[in-house]
């Protein structure tokens, strides 16, 4: 049988509780829900950072952003008590992508929406893809209602909506191009600036009235900033979903959503595509106009806590997965070994990938119990020493057998967390757990030496 299509949907800065299937009671996502109901649903699927850039460098490369030295969204440059480390402000182009590796393998390759990593020398026509679609070195819109001034997507009827204008864009793909192909949906929602129809918005203050949550102040002053150019400010975290204008972009996504998969049923190819639907870091909690709360997850975008770093994922196969929950932690780093092998093509690459074929959690065979297992007991790492905009300081952190270990680069000092018992890590257990607790920190300082990873210094 011919290898299946790949679409991968990749939403920028959703958090993990922003789809009414993942817990949340004031956003509305249908469609995706429904696409969840008979799909594998992971509840703890990671991120490799709290940002954008790096994230999407893993997912592209099967490698950690430590690795490839590119660790912060382009083109932070933010230092508090220690000094911006340097790292690349681009994708080398010696990295061979996910989407050369399937156009090697005869698939057609077509992205869509954000890219943000890096500038004219660095689109995704350097990176394996033969078409690109809005795809340029900006990280957001200038704003989501034509005229867009996204230099590689012309602009539509004054007032055409961005999400809905992509998602036309991926629909004519898809009903236009024969033979096997590989999208990357790169949705720029549900990243500021907050806008979305009207029409939406109203329906979410209705809504927000009709649950007394217009009458909550769903904002939390915190502490001032670290980083030196927001040190005056206070982070401001949402205890609460409730924004209107954010609902409405959600459930304007996932409409969209709901008209890119009616397009894979309308021509026949719903049954044999792989769809991935996830984010690329945590939602908006604590600056920025605090879109989103992320409880019971702590903090969220720009955050080495599990709000900056937990993401929804479902992947649909109709062919070969059915409906299930994950609960085995993953990475993004894994989607590039995965595809592969879920396609039939093989998970051996020549280049070094950190991430693993996770094809035996959702196509589980007879004699799979040794790689399941390997699967539940490997470590999973991050590295941003990097000021996040949101209130964040530097840090890496190492999760394993349901513990997660956070290293702050400021002072040295480290926290350890049991993920299973306090998801919403509340509980310092170092002081209880001190022998854990350091060989945590050995195999998370081993990691950082062998990726070569950048550290920060005292500015």
């Amino acid at each position: 049988m011919e290898s299946p299509n790949i679409v991968f949907i990749l939403i920028d800065d959703l958090g993990w509780r922003d789809l009414s299937y993942y817990g949340s009671d004031f956003y509305e996502t249908p469609n995706i829900d429904a696409l969840a109901r008979e799909s594998a649903v992971f509840t703890q699927a990671y991120s490799t950072c709290p940002v954008c850039s790096p994230a999407r460098a893993s997912f592209l490369t099967g490698k950690y952003p430590a690795r490839l030295h590119l660790t912060n969204y382009l083109f932070g440059e933010e230092k508090g008590i220690l000094k911006c480390p340097p790292y690349k402000k681009y994708l080398d182009e010696s990295e061979y992508t996910i989407a050369s590796a399937l156009r090697d393998r005869g698939y057609k390759t077509c992205h869509i929406g954000k890219w943000h990593l890096g500038g004219p020398e660095c689109l995704p026509e350097r990176h394996g893809f033969d078409i690109n679609i809005g795809g340029c070195h900006m990280g957001c819109p200038r704003t989501y209602f034509s005229p867009y001034s996204i230099p590689t997507l012309a602009d539509g009827p004054d007032g055409e909506y961005l999400t809905d204008r992509l998602t036309d864009e991926a629909v004519n793909y898809i009903n236009e191009t024969e033979g096997k192909f590989f999208m990357f949906m790169s949705h720029y929602t549900v990243h500021a600036p907050l806008q979305a129809h009207e029409s939406d918005i109203e329906y979410f203050r209705q809504k927000a009235k009709r649950l007394n949550r217009d009458k909550i102040n769903p904002i939390v002053e915190g502490e001032n900033f670290p980083c030196e150019h927001q040190k005056h400010m206070k982070l401001m975290r949402r205890i609460i979903q409730s924004d209107p204008v954010y609902a409405a972009m959600i459930y304007n996504l996932d409409e969209n959503v709901g008209r890119l998969i009616g397009a894979l049923k309308r021509k026949g190819i719903y049954e044999d595509t792989i769809l991935v639907f996830t984010s690329d870091n945590g939602g908006e909690s604590s600056t920025n106009g605090s879109a989103t709360c992320n409880a019971p997850l702590a903090e969220g975008k720009g955050w080495m806590y599990d709000g900056g770093i937990r993401e929804p994922l479902i992947i649909s196969y109709p062919r070969k997965i059915g409906h299930m929950h994950i609960d085995t932690p993953t990475i993004n780093t894994d989607f590039y070994p995965t595809l592969l092998s879920l396609a039939g093509l093989g998970s051996e690459i020549s280049q070094h990938i950190d991430g693993a074929d996770i094809t035996p959690l959702l196509c589980a065979a007879s004699g799979d119990g040794e790689k399941i297992k390997a699967l539940e007991d490997r470590a999973l790492f991050w590295h941003y020493p990097h000021y996040g905009n949101q209130g964040g300081s530097p840090a890496a952190a190492v999760r394993q057998n349901g513990y997660k270990l956070i290293k702050f680069f400021e002072d040295g000092n480290s926290v350890l967390y049991d993920m299973d018992a306090d998801i919403s890590e509340t509980r310092d257990l170092s002081g209880e757990m001190p022998q854990r607790a350091a060989e945590m920190l050995a195999m998370l300082e081993g990691w950082l030496a062998r990726t070569n990873a950048m550290i920060p210094e005292k500015a």
